[in-house]
């Protein structure tokens, strides 16, 4: 799924109740994934999708958001290493 404006809107940073990143391993490589869940749904995203980077920069807005997800994340290879970057309080 490409991450489009319209997919972001419907994201609003208000309604956003966690952020979780995880990577699945791939055999080769890691793909690294993005869960957002607003009121009850979860919409999953990964890093080769078009659109990741806006969707990084739009989430980052929220407050408390962690910025070092991805150092937590990418180590160590081929491990789930599931991070959550946001939880509503």
């Amino acid at each position: 799924m490409n991450i489009t404006s319209d997919i972001l809107a419907q994201l609003a940073l208000p309604d956003i109740d966690a952020v979780a990143f995880y990577k699945r391993d791939e055999i080769t490589t890691d793909l690294i994934c993005c869960e957002v869940e607003v009121a009850g749904r979860v919409w999953t995203f990964h890093e080769e999708a078009a659109g990741w980077k806006d969707l990084i920069a739009h989430l980052a807005g929220l407050p408390g958001f962690r910025a070092d997800w991805y150092a937590e994340v990418v180590h160590p290879p081929f491990a789930v290493s599931k991070t959550v970057a946001y939880q509503r309080r």
